[in-house]
């Protein structure tokens, strides 16, 4: 659900990179027209997959810790090779590798929407972070190489425009789908998508290569993902198992070693993904571990609104994907205006005022319970969340770019684009960990309570995997059905509440790191 916004510094890369052959304008408007379309596909994806989340539960009874693997893997193979994709652009030909990843995402899409089982779902999902990571990077390459620097304004404006149209309009259609035809559709949308890309790319948008550039870290790609894979599995599947679990606390050891050596491996590189000399400057780290939390809260918290609205609230597919317009609306609409702060206010002030006012927003999403008109409910957190996230997110990718010398800019926001990406991965499995024990606890609770028969309470515990897709047994009488839904939505908000909590506390804690690492004059570090 993190991707209901755009992540800091995509615009950043498009500018950083010179301009290897500029295009005529006929041939400019067709790169902007297969680059818009490629990156819209990608983000319409990854917006209405949550959407989709309780139609993926009821149709292919899945478990909570299922439709997090839906969301897990692929954001897991996006964030791992997304630097990697990039480089391989530039050293195979930006458009051949940007059109191996609309093909790549194309078939995965295919895929998915002919999966007959969760598992199935999940390697496609897999397969469609593969294709987005070689897609969306080749997107922003190919318009810096396409456009001389003065035109390329107007072609980051033009992209900017489309990829925020898309990001609201994504969810409501997808909802739309969901609701009116199926779920499959969702995928399968991406598939005429792909091919007009495709013949548009192989048609008018010239191929390009920068053979000079760093080598590609294969290495290093490999054991982050690795290392990243098994950390994100034992957390998953710690909800299900359980900490003391023999084979997770094993899949976790080895996770930690992994990462370790991965870190080892990339500060003997000569030209790894992940530069530690960045990091040298206070305020690259000091934007970078506020990313890191602030996306964390993001993506973490997001992942269950939509499962909150559909199936607590009972939103229907389409108002739920509607939830968040107000969000993305106030974004789009003073994008401009937030660029600006950091000219009159500097950049430390932005930076802790943004994340104060998410964490507020957090808080607002506390108080709804079950029911209730959405304009006094959901309606204020959006409207809060997303002013705050408008002053945060401009001022945080012109403080990335302004920490390091302008010619490390590029490497510099591919780093903290990972980084917000890698962040939202990681807590959809830390915060699935703590709504899952939430729930359980507050359900056994009140089952307990309600005095019903020992077979009807076993009957529903073991489904608590599921959270508020819990299938009540039909042969029960309405009173019954009534109590135990009752105790379900009551047990989901309780844990919803303490995701809101968390969220808010990470939120505030980025602030906290602004305030102690972010300086005044980023140009300083440098």
């Amino acid at each position: 659900m993190s991707a209901f916004i755009a992540e800091p510094c995509d615009e950043s890369v498009i500018r950083s990179a010179p301009a290897a052959a500029p295009c005529s304008k006929q041939e400019g408007r067709w790169v902007l027209v297969a680059t818009v379309l490629a990156s819209s596909m990608a983000f319409i994806d990854s917006t209405v997959v949550n959407v989709a989340l309780p139609a993926l539960q009821a149709n292919l009874n899945a478990t909570i810790v299922d439709v997090q693997w839906v969301i897990e893997a692929y954001s897991l193979l996006l964030a791992a090779l997304l630097l990697v994709g990039g480089s391989l652009g530039d050293h195979c030909g930006r458009r051949r590798i940007f059109l191996l990843g609309v093909a790549v995402f194309a078939l995965a899409s295919a895929w998915c929407g002919c999966a007959f089982d969760i598992r199935q779902l999940i390697v496609g999902r897999a397969m469609q972070g593969f294709g987005a990571a070689l897609l969306v990077p080749g997107s922003l390459a190919i318009i810096s190489s396409s456009f001389e620097e003065s035109e390329r304004g107007r072609a980051i404006g033009t992209w900017s425009g489309f990829s925020a149209i898309t990001t609201a309009i994504g969810p409501v259609v997808g909802g739309w789908l969901i609701e009116h035809v199926s779920w499959r559709a969702v995928f399968f949308i991406n598939v005429p998508i792909a091919v007009l890309v495709i013949l548009i790319s192989v048609k008018s948008v010239p191929e390009s290569s920068d053979k000079e550039s760093a080598g590609l870290d294969w290495l290093g790609a490999i054991i982050g993902t690795v290392g990243l894979g098994a950390l994100v599995y034992g957390l998953i599947e710690s909800s299900r198992l359980g900490l003391g679990d023999r084979s997770v606390i094993v899949v976790l050891v080895a996770a930690i070693l992994v990462l370790i050596v991965f870190f080892f491996v990339e500060a003997r590189l000569s030209q790894p993904m992940l530069p530690f000399a960045l990091f040298r400057s206070p305020t690259f780290t000091g934007t970078n571990l506020l990313t890191f939390l602030l996306y964390a809260a993001l993506g973490g918290t997001l992942f269950f609104l939509p499962l909150n609205l559909i199936q607590i609230q009972h939103y229907a597919p389409t108002a739920a994907g509607a939830a968040l317009l107000p969000f993305i609306l106030i974004m789009s609409l003073l994008s401009r205006w937030s660029g600006g702060l950091i000219t009159v206010y500097g950049p430390k002030l932005p930076l802790i005022v943004g994340p104060m006012i998410v964490a507020a927003g957090y808080m607002l999403f506390i108080l709804p319970s079950a029911g209730g008109s959405y304009w006094t409910t959901f309606f204020p957190p959006a409207v809060v969340l997303g002013l705050g996230m408008t002053i945060t997110v401009a001022p945080l990718t012109t403080t990335v770019m302004s920490s390091v010398p302008q010619n490390r800019a590029g490497v510099a926001s591919g780093v903290n684009n990972a980084v917000a990406r890698t962040a939202g991965l990681l807590a959809i499995a830390v915060l699935g960990i703590v709504m899952l024990q939430v729930f359980k606890r507050a359900f056994d609770r009140r089952l307990a309570e309600s005095r019903l028969p020992t077979s009807v309470i076993q009957s529903v515990e073991t489904q608590s995997t599921k959270l508020a897709a819990i299938t009540i047994p039909e042969n029960l009488d309405l009173a019954t059905k009534q109590l135990i839904r009752q105790a379900v939505d009551e047990s989901f908000v309780a844990g919803f509440r303490v995701v809101m909590v968390i969220g808010a506390t990470l939120a505030g804690a980025s602030a906290i790191i602004a305030l102690t690492l972010i300086r005044a004059d980023p140009r300083n570090d440098q």
